[in-house]
């Protein structure tokens, strides 16, 4: 049932992202359903257009990070998160323990960045 779903998720949003592709309302549920169903790759390449399309915002930039970590490109995914902190990102309680970041925690990077935020 959930894969059901999961796919009608996928095809609906698709639909709308294809009639119009910077629709941000599409492309953010697209992105998390991909995500969801374990399309990291297609994951990511949404939300390399949200943060395009949303410069500024630290919640899209952060969903970026999160899919960077995904496919294993830790240093842009570091890159990002930084960006992500400049953006005004502050819920680092959250990303100590966000799922998706798991492969980045036993970097010292991480530590750094949560140390250097927290201050």
């Amino acid at each position: 049932m959930e894969r059901e779903t999961s796919d009608f998720e996928i095809s609906f949003f698709e639909g709308l992202v294809k009639q119009k592709p910077n629709y941000i309302d599409a492309l953010i549920p697209l992105a998390e359903a991909y995500t969801k169903a374990g399309l990291h790759e297609k994951g990511l390449e949404i939300d390399r257009r949200l943060a395009r399309l949303r410069k500024g915002d630290p919640i899209i930039h952060y969903n970026l990070a999160c899919s960077l970590a995904l496919v294993g490109a830790k240093d842009e995914a570091f890159e990002v998160l930084q960006r992500t902190m400049e953006l005004g990102y502050k819920d680092l309680d959250h990303m100590k323990r966000d799922p998706d970041l798991k492969s980045l925690r036993d970097d010292p990077r991480f530590g750094m960045l949560v140390s250097k935020t927290s201050n």
